[in-house]
């Protein structure tokens, strides 16, 4: 399998630069008249399935399905299954860290041979960045990439985000500089991501990283798609822009979903 950085700037490029989110919790069952158990979790995710057929990257936030034990988890490969076969890229939002052989079995689950593993995954790095070595050696192997959480817009985040170490750098940019020095020699674009969320005043440096910058917060958390070009010093088909929200209110029907999907990747087509 290619590596996934190339795939992801192919799909981008085809597709269109946009992350569509799976995100079924409670609120938005409800909302859409399904019930908060296995079964209202599968009617939700088949038709977000069905919607997003055909668009670059779909991100299934995967609390949402653990919070249901095994069915949930059952579900989940489902849909990494049928996303793939129908020639989408998926990225499991885990936000997996730990250390040595805990953080290699989370490796396998989520970037080896798993049925879980998709084409990518969300790391967190705040265990150390060198933590995540068994992650990024087995992603790399596999052709899988990886996600490493840099600036997030939590508020509880810059507490330690925009701490300063003895060079100066803020840990959110030694993060950065981290996954850049991974993805050196990579062709088209590196298979380690960052993530940099859309609302934040304070922006590390991306121009250097030679990989995909998730860019979680666009539309109903308040990041404007006009706004993001050059986010971070971002060059141009390089931000990957995540939407979950803004998109799944227009459920619960199929159809009305792609639209809302297909009007916000027309709104973010500038940064393709």
């Amino acid at each position: 399998m290619a590596p996934f950085g190339s795939r992801l700037a192919a799909a981008m490029a085809a597709r269109g630069p946009l992350c569509l989110g799976i995100d079924p919790h409670p609120e938005l069952l409800a909302a859409w008249g399904l019930s908060a158990d296995a079964d209202g979790l599968a009617r939700f995710a088949d038709a977000c399935v069905r919607a997003f057929a055909g668009f670059a990257v779909v991100k299934p936030q995967v609390a949402f399905f653990e919070a249901y034990g095994a069915a949930g988890f059952a579900v989940l490969e489902r849909v990494v299954a049928e996303l793939r076969e129908a020639g989408v890229l998926v990225l499991a939002d885990a936000k997996r860290g730990d250390i040595g052989s805990t953080m290699a079995a989370y490796a396998a689950a989520w970037a080896g041979s798993s049925p879980l593993a998709g084409d990518a995954v969300t790391a967190s790095p705040y265990l150390g960045f060198g933590s995540l070595r068994p992650l990024l050696d087995t992603a790399a192997a596999n052709g899988r990439g990886v996600f490493v959480l840099a600036a997030t817009s939590n508020p509880e985040g810059a507490s330690v985000q925009q701490c300063r170490g003895p060079d100066g750098r803020s840990v959110a940019q030694a993060m950065v500089d981290a996954a850049a020095a991974e993805n050196r020699g990579a062709a088209v674009l590196g298979s380690v991501g960052v993530v940099v969320g859309a609302t934040l005043s304070v922006l590390p440096d991306v121009s250097q990283l030679h990989g995909p910058v998730l860019v979680p917060g666009v539309g109903a958390q308040g990041g404007r798609p006009q706004d993001l070009a050059g986010l971070g010093g971002a060059l141009p088909g390089q931000l990957l822009p995540a939407v979950s929200r803004e998109v799944l209110r227009a459920g619960p029907d199929a159809e009305a979903l792609r639209a809302a999907a297909e009007r916000m990747r027309d709104a973010v087509a500038h940064l393709g």
